[in-house]
C-alpha cells in the first residue's frame, strides 16, 4: 500500500510538536478505516509523566471524533533512523486499532512499514485483567 500521503501528514503535525526538553519532534497520523486522517505531535510538560506523544494525540483525536476502526498509523521523526512507539502507545494502539500497520519514516525520509504485533507480540490484554478468576 502508498502510504505517502500519511507520512507527508505526519511530517506536517511534527512541525507543530512542543518538545522544549528532549528537542525530539515526533508526529503522527493516523489513518481511518473510511480514508480520513487524524494528526497528532508530542506535546511535553516540565513533569515529563505528564508528556504525550504524537501517536496517542493522533488517535485519542480520531477517537474523540467518533472512529473506531483504523488501517494504519505513520509516525515521522527528525532521528537518524526511524523510531518506533514507545511501550505505553504500543499499549493504547494494541487497546484502540488492533494490528495495524505501523509506518515509521526520520529525516532522510526513509520508511519502514510494519504490523503492530511484531512489534508488541506479547501484548497486555483485557483477558489478561481476569486470569486468576474462577
Amino acid at each position: 500500500m502508498d502510504y505517502r500521503r500519511l507520512v507527508e501528514s505526519a511530517k506536517r503535525a511534527q512541525k507543530y510538536s512542543y518538545s522544549p526538553y528532549s528537542a525530539m519532534k515526533v508526529g503522527a497520523a493516523i489513518l481511518t478505516d473510511d480514508g480520513e486522517i487524524y494528526t497528532g505531535c508530542n506535546i511535553e510538560n516540565s513533569s515529563f509523566g505528564l508528556t504525550i506523544c504524537a501517536e496517542r494525540t493522533a488517535i485519542f483525536k480520531a477517537i474523540s471524533e467518533g472512529k473506531r476502526k483504523f488501517g494504519a498509523i505513520a509516525i515521522s521523526s527528525e532521528g537518524a533512523s526511524p523510531v518506533p512507539p514507545c511501550g505505553a502507545c504500543r499499549q493504547v494502539l494494541h487497546d484502540l486499532t488492533g494490528d495495524i500497520d505501523i509506518v515509521l519514516t526520520d529525516k532522510k525520509n526513509r520508511i519502514i512499514v510494519m504490523r503492530l504485533s511484531s512489534l508488541y507480540p506479547y501484548p497486555f490484554e483485557n483477558k489478561s485483567l481476569y486470569t486468576n478468576k474462577k
